[in-house]
């Protein structure tokens, strides 16, 4: 009864805290609010004792999140994302739609004719599953992690034309930096 009341109280900050994406007015907050929601839902998981499936979550959406509000931080023109900004566009007919696709997954999931589970639960079903996942492609799996941050940074080193110090010049022998917009801190 005890974990029935825990999954309910998840599962009811995972829906709040889902829905406060669409309703707060700046990226970050929508952002921690989506990753609260992650939060909760990996919170769920492990309640249920799939520990891979709930930890994987948490670890994988706080690492997400983080990365999006370091890059908020680093290239929104809003300081960090948190300008006061509409979430939601085209509101109507997003609304519409997602009626429209709630009710057509409601309407499939209860009128399917489900099979029955042939033959015995297995053991351990976590383990099942991360076999099932990754298998044989764990090495692969690690080496495109690896590929995907590389070039995440390289991305950021092209992109950006100039450092910080490059405006003082090759060997920072400038004694004014050479600002393409003029202006500073006053001195």
């Amino acid at each position: 009864m005890t974990e029935l009341l825990v999954l309910a109280a998840l599962g009811a900050v995972a829906v709040c805290t889902g829905v406060l994406v669409f309703v707060v007015d700046s990226m970050a907050r929508a952002t921690f609010s989506l990753l609260a929601s992650f939060l909760a839902t990996g919170a769920a998981l492990l309640v249920m004792d799939l520990a891979y499936l709930g930890l994987l979550t948490v670890l994988m959406m706080t690492i997400e999140m983080a990365i999006m509000a370091v890059f908020m931080i680093m290239l929104m023109m809003n300081p960090a994302g948190l300008m006061p900004m509409t979430m939601v566009h085209n509101a109507t007919g997003s609304a519409i739609v997602g009626g429209a696709v709630f009710v057509l997954l409601t309407v499939g999931v209860w009128t399917t004719d489900w099979p029955d589970r042939p033959g015995p639960q297995p053991d351990d079903a976590t383990v099942q599953v991360g076999e099932a996942i990754m298998g044989d492609y764990m090495l692969v799996m690690i080496v495109v992690g690896v590929v995907l941050l590389a070039t995440i940074v390289a991305a950021i080193a092209l992109a950006t034309h100039r450092g910080r110090y490059d405006r003082f010049g090759p060997d920072l022998d400038r004694r004014e930096p050479d600002d393409p917009v003029r202006g500073g801190l006053p001195r």
